[in-house]
């Protein structure tokens, strides 16, 4: 004898949309931080290596914005408090703070 089929139950597709959005987490130019700081930044808070951190800093000094993550929204929020709590860079005085991140909705 066949086993009935039962219809799956219905997700709130508000909610399941919003776990499975993805945001990148957008580092911002400024001139208040070098390239050594990116670097140090990067590898300490995303475990990126060197030269992925090295094209990083490259990329956000010349194209002024570099993507250091694409996560869904609460790892890409947390990402971007780190940036933010990171602190100014000592190698240069006129660095009054960390740099800018912010977060960008991934288009489908």
């Amino acid at each position: 004898m066949a086993q009935p089929v039962l219809p799956l139950p219905e997700l709130d597709s508000g909610e399941h949309e919003e776990h499975s959005k993805l945001y990148n987490v957008v580092l911002l130019d400024d001139d208040e931080h070098t390239y050594d700081y990116v670097i140090e930044m990067l590898q300490k808070l995303f475990f990126m290596s060197a030269d992925q951190a090295y094209r990083h800093a490259v990329e956000v000094d010349s194209q002024k914005r570099t993507i250091v993550l694409t996560t869904e929204l609460e790892p890409a929020e947390f990402a971007q408090r780190q940036i933010h709590g990171y602190g100014a860079d000592w190698r240069m005085p006129q660095s009054k703070g960390s740099m800018t991140a912010i977060l960008e909705p991934v288009e489908k």
